[in-house]
Order: structure tokens, then C-alpha cells, then sequence
């Protein structure tokens, strides 16, 4: 990271999606709803994908019992348990709308339980929710089953509770050791805990533990984020997510409580951000892509080496691409060629599937266009380089031909040293990886055409 010229990263501190999908979520429309969705699933269930093609399974629980201030998740606030029991019924009647067009008995390969707080239920809800997805789903052997897990919500006996319920990989919800950054975000956790938490879970016995980091945060400094890290690297953690503050009041409410003072100049961002990366590699973590590092051991780190990487809704995967249903309040879904997300208000999503309908209020039909740009895309995401002839046999394009205005565009980032252009493909250098939404962006039609970035958070 010290060998990029700070002008080079100031030129591409700049907004731009993470391309979890593509089209990015921001492009769903209205016009998308539950007969279109419904229409997907019944072709999956005619096709030859439900016999072949495992599963992904996501479910959103929205309660958290206090609020982060630097949040942009859909949440809802509540010390009210008895919420969580609700929710299960209204989930249990979306699974139910899902498998009676789509089959029972699918298998998943992958599970997913995001928030929100998943660990806001209680073990009773947890075990009730496994059973509901169990009696819809067959979860496949050597699943992977991860929980998002706020520290706070947890201890010992919990965590053995959620490898008894099959839970297989986790990821703490950290942001920063420092007690005044935990302060100043209302999310307080002393760094004994979360140590205390992960030792735990490794004498249980979880395939992964990851934890989850925040650089930009208000009263964040070089100086305190050098502790943060220090403290990461002697925690050791199979994982660790890395992600850029995205300050945007205007958008998440939450965000209005923090002090746009307190937060960190681009300057001292930037340190940070080097700092990490110098850290983390230092410590033998391998950079698996954008803001993910693993153990070389990790699966991720060994997906990264053998090519069998690939990029979802939660970020980077072991998992080959496959459709995904989104369960719960705004969780999003891929089916097919479509993508779909669910009312984003709780009193929208219950009203929905309590009068029998799947909560789908938005969502898209690629275009074929949109197809050969997201196998772009994602092979540059995944594995930092693309041969043309792959793209051309799959799309039956002229590759040069049809991206012509991308070739131009890529060999101003070629001349920056972000890739290598050759008769046979792209390449992204190992200074172009730590920019890799960048090098992606060229292929964005949608947002090479408008150019409104505003809405997303930014590179660096």
C-alpha cells in the first residue's frame, strides 16, 4: 500500500458501489413485484437448477436492542423479546409462501442469518427458526451456516447454543477497540469481552470466526487505530472485514447523532486504511479482495488461490454462484436472471404475507446486457483478471467490439498501474486489487451513464 503514490489515491477516493450484485441494488424498480418473483421460483422449480443448482438462504432479523450511531442497516429498536417471537411467525408463513411455488426439501448450501441483530432472539427463537428453515429446506452436509453476532448479545453458553443449532462460522460485530470510538458511536464493548468470546468459540470448535472492522469513525486517529490493530493482530481472527465509514445523515438517521467533527480528515483516513493493510499483511493475512483478509488456511484465502472465488449479497464467497432467497423485512434475493427485495418497513412485510403474499415490493429482470456485464464485473471482483475469449464463448460477443468505450476508459487506469491490457484479457496489478471497484466501475453501465455516486459509500 506504501508503493501507491497518494495522488493515485486521492484521485480514486471517489463514491462507487461494492457490486455484492449487478446491477447494484439502487437500480431495482417498482415495477418488479411478487407475481414476477413468484414467476422465478416456479421457473427454478420447472427447470433443471432445482435439481443441480444447491440454494443460498438469507434471513434478515431487524431488532437491535440499542442503536449504533454509525448504522446504515435496516434495524428496528426494541427491548421487547416478544417482538422477535412475532417475527418468527410472519417468517415462517414467507418460508412457507417460498417452498409452496418453489418445492420443499431444496437443498442449501449456504445460510446466512444477517441484521440487525440475529442475536437478539433468544435461544428458543434460534432453535424455532433452525426448525422452520429445516422443515422448508434441506440444509446440505457441510453447509455453511454463519450468524452476524453482536458481542453484547452473547456469552460461553451461547455460543456452544448456536454450534448445537449448526451454526458452523461467525462474525463479531468489533468496529474498533477504542473505548472512546465506542463512545462516540454508542456501541461500548470492552476489548476483554470480545477476547474472552472468540476463545471461546475456538475451544468450541467453529470452522471460521470472523470480525468485522470500521476505519473513519468520529474521534478515530491514526494513533488509536494503530492500537485497534495491534490488539486484531494478537486476537488472530480467521477473518476480518475491513470497512470505509460511509457518512451519509442524509440517508441513515442514526448517522445525524454523530458530530461531523469528530470525524477524521481524508488525510488521516487514508493512514488508516494504509495502516491496516500493513498490519494485516504483515501478520500473514492474505488479501482476499477489496476490504476481506483470511488466514492462509481459511477457506476464503484458499477459494482465493485456486481461483474458486466468487461474490454475493454478503460479500466474498467460497460458494459457487447460486440463487439465493431473501427472507425477512428488505432482505434481497437472486433467482434465475432476477433480483428481488422485500418491503423494507415491518408493518409493509407483515401485511404482506399475513394476507398471503410474498413481500416482494421491488426488484429486477436483467437484460441480457446486464448478464455479460455482471460476468465481467465479477471475474475482474473475484479473480482480479479476465480473458476475453472466456466472456466471448459464454456471450457469443466480440469483446473488443463491444466494449470498446470500456478499453478506452481502461487504458487511462492502465497507464496509473491498476491493470495490464493484452491481446488476451485484463489484469489487475497488485496495486489495482486495492482498487478494484474502480477497475469494475468502467463496466457499469448505469453508472457510467448517470454518474450520481452520492448514494454510494467510497472506495478507500
Amino acid at each position: 500500500m506504501h508503493a501507491i503514490p497518494p495522488e493515485l489515491l486521492r484521485r480514486h477516493d471517489v463514491s462507487g458501489p461494492r457490486y455484492t450484485s449487478y446491477p447494484t441494488a439502487d437500480r431495482f424498480v417498482e415495477a418488479y413485484g411478487a407475481d414476477d418473483h413468484a414467476q422465478a421460483l416456479a421457473q427454478r422449480r420447472a427447470g433443471p437448477a432445482a435439481l443441480s443448482l444447491p440454494l443460498s438462504v438469507y434471513v434478515h432479523i431487524p431488532f437491535c436492542e440499542s442503536l449504533c450511531y454509525y448504522c446504515a442497516c435496516n434495524k428496528i429498536i426494541t427491548r421487547h423479546p416478544e417482538r422477535g417471537d412475532a417475527y418468527l411467525d410472519t417468517l415462517a408463513r414467507e418460508m412457507a409462501l417460498h417452498t409452496d411455488v418453489l418445492g420443499r426439501g431444496q437443498a442449501v448450501s449456504q445460510l446466512h442469518l444477517g441484521g440487525g441483530t440475529p442475536t437478539f432472539l433468544s435461544d428458543d427463537g434460534l432453535r424455532r427458526l433452525m426448525e422452520l428453515l429445516r422443515s422448508h429446506f434441506t440444509l446440505a452436509p457441510g453447509a455453511e451456516c454463519s450468524i452476524e453476532v453482536d458481542p453484547r448479545t452473547v456469552d460461553g453458553q451461547r455460543l456452544q447454543v448456536l454450534a448445537d443449532l449448526g451454526f458452523n462460522r461467525l462474525s463479531f460485530g468489533v468496529q474498533d477497540f477504542d473505548p472512546q470510538v465506542q463512545q462516540a458511536v454508542h456501541r461500548v464493548q470492552p476489548a476483554q469481552q470480545v477476547f474472552e468470546l472468540v476463545n471461546a468459540a475456538r475451544a468450541i470448535g467453529f470452522d471460521s470466526i470472523n470480525i468485522d472492522l470500521i476505519y473513519g469513525l468520529p474521534r478515530q486517529t491514526p494513533e488509536s487505530f494503530a492500537r485497534t490493530l495491534a490488539q486484531v493482530q494478537q486476537l488472530r481472527p480467521d477473518r476480518i472485514a475491513l470497512y470505509a465509514y460511509a457518512h451519509l445523515p442524509e440517508r441513515f438517521k442514526p448517522q445525524r447523532r454523530i458530530d461531523p467533527a469528530a470525524l477524521p480528515a481524508g488525510a488521516a483516513k487514508l493512514a488508516m486504511l494504509e495502516q491496516a493493510l500493513t498490519a494485516f499483511l504483515a501478520a500473514g493475512y492474505v488479501h482476499v479482495g477489496m476490504d476481506h483478509f483470511a488466514l492462509p488456511e481459511d477457506a476464503l484465502a484458499v477459494a482465493k488461490r485456486q481461483g474458486r472465488l466468487h461474490r454475493n449479497f454478503q460479500g466474498y464467497s467460497t460458494q459457487p454462484e447460486c440463487d439465493l432467497i431473501g427472507l425477512g423485512v428488505s432482505a434481497i434475493g437472486r433467482v434465475g436472471a432476477t433480483y428481488s427485495q422485500n418491503a423494507k418497513t415491518l408493518d409493509e412485510y407483515n401485511d404482506l404475507v399475513n394476507r398471503g403474499q410474498l413481500p416482494v415490493v421491488r426488484g429486477l429482470a436483467l437484460e441480457r446486457d446486464d448478464m455479460v456485464r455482471r460476468a465481467v464485473i465479477m471475474a475482474l471482483m473475484c479473480q482480479g483478471e479476465l480473458a476475453y475469449e472466456s466472456i466471448e464463448l459464454a456471450w457469443l460477443i466480440d469483446f473488443r467490439r463491444y466494449f470498446a468505450a470500456e478499453i478506452v476508459q481502461l487504458a487511462e487506469l492502465q497507464e496509473q498501474g491498476l491493470v495490464e491490457l493484452d491481446g488476451s484479457g485484463i489484469h489487475v496489478t497488485a496495486t489495482g486489487w486495492f482498487l478494484v471497484r474502480a477497475v469494475a466501475m468502467v463496466f457499469d453501465r448505469h453508472l457510467q451513464a448517470d454518474r450520481q455516486r452520492a448514494r454510494f459509500s467510497r472506495i478507500l
